[in-house]
């Protein structure tokens, strides 16, 4: 079968374009490295919970050592199946705020990377299923409803984080974020909704979407300098696709960098010392690399709140077969059905950090060896971090991870914004709503006041939200530092293009999953000339 296009990836911005393009009557194949989404946990709101340790579902990158967090090495989990992060993540509805989108409009010199422009997208986009205004839509394909479970932890902390200073907003996705309440979320009928289910599914009928898994690319083809095809390997057996029209990236920020490099294009430094040749010099491949960090606060309960214990035992066949029966019960949570935005140095400010409330004892693996049991965390997350990384390339072999450096906390300021995080996160706590129900708080822990003791555990405990973007950043044509044009289009080549979280210039404010969407939702348009 011939192509008009090749899309490397079926997450969450692969499934939009593929879907798109097929839509449009174009033939495309889609080359995805993980396998299906028929698993039925992934279709399960909560069930994603019971995949994030699972190789099958996830890869997990191990960052280089961190200096700066006392010689750690955290993983960095990313989505590895159909629909990528929407089929693995806690689903969150989340747009950022309109200041947001002003830098990448800064970059590229691009109106249509606007805040109003993009806010057009979203909405058509969208079907709401509370909201229908200027900010809101409904009958788009990326389904959005209001979350169908709520544990009473969840609403507690909604009612002492207003007592704490942070006023209730219904709606984080008018372009003001600032309050606390309960995200809307990515699903429908009570069951995920993911890209897979929004875009690509859809366009299975049309006969002309042809999607591969268990693929892996190894490079892009060029004839001259216009990219033709990819060169990948699927059950031992190294194989080659060609596309006639574009080869489009959407395999991520940190596999599409590292597949520009096996393919020639980035730092010759960076890519000399495994024999490939650098066939288009652009040094900003893999830089810029940026990715939001939480910190948490944990408190054991006095008694039986939350969800710990709720996926074992009896509790795990009651909850199951109640979802199953009646689509009700925990099984319907996202796991994290509240958050607060909020700057931790005045509260009337736009917001600074993400605050997620957790209805149980929640840390990675490794960081401790505190036994769970009934309690809460409150993880703040720094939104727009000054700190930047990077992807290199640990070898020439595709099968080899690369390497990232996060470089978490090498900005001053973001240490200093978590540690702000940390204490309003202790005002929320000592709220009467959450107080009445807490033991007593765990991490970091009586007596762990001063700026020294916050930033140690900060430095101890700090974690990825799973949101690494920048690294093959869209910019001017000038720009030495941009890897694509503000059409997305990879410079010094033909037929090459990136879709993906790699090309945002800086990260919004939140969950970075459907802004992913309208990246992609836009380079569809640009290639379909809409």
């Amino acid at each position: 079968m011939s192509y008009d296009y090749i899309v490397v990836g079926g997450g969450s911005s692969g499934s939009l374009v593929a879907g798109r393009l097929a839509e449009a009557g174009a033939r495309v194949l889609v080359l995805e490295a993980g396998g299906s989404d028929k698993n039925p946990l992934i279709q399960m709101p909560a069930g994603f919970v019971k995949l994030l340790g699972v190789e099958k579902y996830m890869w997990f990158y191990k960052s280089t050592i961190q200096k700066q967090l006392d010689g750690r090495a955290p993983v960095i989990p990313q989505g590895k199946v159909i629909g990528g992060g929407s089929s693995v993540n806690a689903m969150f509805y989340i747009r950022g705020q309109a200041g947001d989108y002003t830098p990448w409009v800064e970059a590229t010199g691009d109106s249509g990377w606007s805040w109003p422009e993009v806010l057009k997208r979203y909405r058509d986009m969208e079907d709401n299923n509370r909201l229908q205004n200027e900010a809101h839509g409904v009958g788009g394909p990326w389904a959005v409803s209001d979350p169908t479970h709520i544990d009473e932890v969840s609403r507690r902390y909604v009612l002492a984080a207003q007592e704490a200073g942070i006023p209730f907003t219904p709606d984080f996705n008018s372009g003001v974020q600032r309050g606390v309440g309960f995200p809307q979320v990515n699903m429908r009928n009570r069951r995920r909704w993911s890209a897979a289910d929004a875009f690509l599914k859809p366009a299975m009928s049309t006969g002309r979407l042809e999607v591969l898994t268990g693929c892996l690319a190894h490079r892009v083809l060029f004839e001259g300098d216009r990219a033709v095809g990819v060169e990948y390997s699927r059950q031992g057996q190294v194989q080659k696709a060609h596309a006639s029209q574009e080869i489009i990236l959407c395999a991520g920020a940190v596999a599409t960098p590292k597949l520009l490099m096996l393919s020639g294009i980035g730092n010759t430094e960076d890519v000399k010392p495994f024999d490939i040749a650098c066939r288009v010099e652009l040094r900003g491949v893999g830089r810029n690399l940026q990715d939001h960090t939480e910190v948490p606060v944990l408190a054991f309960f006095k008694g039986k709140y939350g969800y710990y214990g709720q996926d074992r035992g009896w509790n795990q066949i009651r909850n199951g077969l109640q979802y199953l029966l009646f689509k009700s019960g925990p099984v319907a949570s996202n796991g994290i059905e509240a958050c607060a935005f909020f700057d931790p140095d005045d509260l009337g400010n736009e917001a600074k950090i993400q605050q997620f409330c957790i209805p149980s004892v929640y840390l990675d693996p490794g960081t401790t060896d505190l036994k769970p049991s009934w309690g809460v965390t409150l993880n703040s997350c720094v939104l727009r971090p000054g700190s930047r990384g990077s992807v290199k390339l640990a070898s020439g072999n595709p099968a080899d991870e690369p390497l990232v450096n996060p470089n978490y906390f090498d900005d001053p300021e973001d240490l200093r914004l978590s540690i702000g995080g940390l204490r309003q996160a202790r005002r929320i706590l000592a709220s009467r709503p959450l107080r009445e129900l807490i033991d007593r708080e765990i991490f970091p822990g009586p007596g762990k006041d001063s700026d020294e003791d916050l930033a140690e555990h900060a430095r101890r405990f700090v974690k990825t939200v799973y949101h690494p973007v920048g690294t093959a950043r869209m910019g001017k044509e000038d720009d030495p530092d941009a890897v694509v044009d503000p059409q997305l289009r990879v410079k010094g080549v033909r037929g090459l293009r990136v879709a993906d979280a790699s090309v945002m210039p800086t990260i919004i404010s939140g969950n970075t999953n459907s802004a992913t969407l309208v990246i992609a939702d836009r380079a569809a348009s640009m290639i379909l000339g809409r």
